[in-house]
């Protein structure tokens, strides 16, 4: 536990706020170009067939019309100033398309200019690949009715690459500027096809991008952090010295995560159907914060791991960024506890009445931050249910996303229910919501690193629990 003689609060000001959230949104995006770099180059390195090529998995392309035909491929038009060098073989290289026919006879793979295309289909029935859905592999195509060709594709002239033939064949093409159109049928020109088909390039500018997302990324890295640096580090001036008569005794607490909200009796019966609304400013101001509390957290877990320390600059910040969060979960869906529009600060607003307070650690288990996630699981899980949340899952054919209310939303939209016709918030509801409330915010302090105690599995805040973060400890920003 901190005394009062260790290590004070920083003060934050909106200069420093700022280095620390740009700077975080630069360290992020930069981590994030690191790892595309690093996975862009593992695929040029270690994905291409024996000719260096990069293939697609092949798949199967079914049809009881004539042709297959790819949509128009616009590659550089001429009228493009300086487009051509994205065709050089030092850039794209070449293109190749390998196919064999999944049933008896010789299959035709074809490139060729698309007006060409267009004029030796037109009036022939073909179906357009208009549509891939790759997870799973599924197509859609664009029919075209008609009959049969007037002759059959290896007969005429006007393909740029073309192979034919029974077995696996193989279509390599230097890519030149135009339109083109890929064009897959029977040998023989009849109906019916059915194809093995996968595609790919050489494209040898992949390393190029991985150097470039590697670099770029380090950049990003390095100056993002100097200016998180340069917003972190404590830079508070020595507090005036306390007379130790005025210094409150430490004494033991439940859990050193204090949240507390006062009920205000005269609630608007009314305001609370467009607080979704006024809250929209703190919402987006919240979004870059929250950016910023957690690349924090993972400069701290590091810094835990090699000095058993939590940084009080960035302790400090992210018990900001909760209490920020707190005032404006109480204001508005998480409990409507106030008509009083939160302030934009990171500091204590002593005279709010929805307050959060963590006690700053002496030190920390430098080991813990490695299982933390996977020991609050349970606690996870529970917090999924009360406050609900947003995700990525399958829907049908699709990966789409997935919201669900949390039960806290249920009962504070009840509770403004009875307000709308009562003009009063049940007492015991809002004691509730404030329990749930509470459970959620100090399982937030544990999976960000600020504290070791295991939360506790309780909704109230306990006979023995007081109304600050352990009496004695330093607590967040000021």
């Amino acid at each position: 536990m901190v005394t009062s003689g260790t290590s004070q609060p920083s003060r934050w000001t909106a200069g420093r706020i700022a280095l620390v959230v740009v700077g975080s949104i630069l360290a992020l995006i930069g981590a994030g170009m690191l790892f595309g770099g690093a996975g862009v180059l593992w695929i040029d390195q270690t994905q291409r067939d024996d000719d260096g090529y990069l293939m697609t998995p092949r798949e199967h392309f079914p049809s009881s019309s004539y042709a297959i035909t790819s949509e128009s491929l616009d590659l550089a038009g001429a009228e493009i100033d300086g487009a051509e060098w994205l065709l050089s073989e030092d850039v794209l290289g070449s293109v190749r398309l390998e196919g064999e026919n999944a049933q008896e006879g010789a299959i035709f793979l074809g490139i060729g200019p698309t007006r060409d295309v267009e004029g030796y289909l037109a009036g022939v029935e073909h179906d357009e690949v208009a549509e891939l859905h790759f997870d799973p592999f599924r197509l859609e195509y664009l029919h075209t009715p008609g009959g049969k060709p007037t002759s059959a594709p290896t007969e005429e002239d006007f393909w740029a690459a073309s192979a034919a033939g029974e077995g696996l064949q193989t279509l390599t093409w230097k890519a030149e500027e135009g339109e083109w159109s890929i064009v897959v049928m029977n040998a023989d020109g009849s109906a019916g096809v059915a194809a093995e088909l996968s595609a790919g390039a050489e494209a040898n500018f992949l390393i190029w991008v991985a150097v470039a997302l590697l670099v770029v990324g380090a950049l990003l890295i390095v100056g993002g952090g100097g200016m998180i640096f340069a917003g972190a580090r404590h830079a508070a001036a020595a507090p005036a010295a306390v007379a130790p008569a005025e210094r409150r005794e430490a004494t033991p607490t439940v859990y050193p995560v204090a949240v507390r909200g006062e009920l205000d009796p005269n609630l608007s019966r009314w305001l609370w159907l467009v607080k979704w609304l006024l809250a929209i400013p703190h919402y987006v101001v919240l979004a870059f914060l929250w950016i910023a509390f957690t690349v924090m957290s993972v400069i701290a877990a590091f810094a835990i791991l090699f000095t058993a320390r939590y940084p009080r600059g960035i302790f400090d910040f992210n018990v900001g960024v909760l209490r920020w969060t707190w005032r404006v979960w109480f204001y508005s869906y998480w409990a409507n506890g106030t008509d009083r529009y939160p302030p934009f600060t990171l500091s204590e607003a002593p005279d709010y009445p929805a307050a959060l307070d963590i006690a700053y650690p002496e030190r920390l288990n430098r080991w813990l931050p490695l299982v933390k996630w996977l020991l609050a699981i349970p606690h996870l899980i529970l917090v999924a249910v009360f406050v609900g949340g947003w995700g990525w899952g399958p829907v049908g054919d699709d990966f789409r996303g997935i919201g669900f209310a949390g039960l806290v939303g249920i009962l504070v939209i009840i509770a403004c229910v009875v307000l709308l016709f009562t003009g009063r918030y049940p007492p015991t509801l809002f004691d509730f919501v404030m329990g749930l409330d509470r459970w959620a915010l100090r399982v937030a302090a544990y999976v960000g690193l600020m504290r070791d105690e295991y939360p506790p599995f309780r909704l109230d805040m306990g006979p023995h629990e007081p109304e600050t973060a352990a009496p004695g400890e330093q607590t967040g920003t000021r």
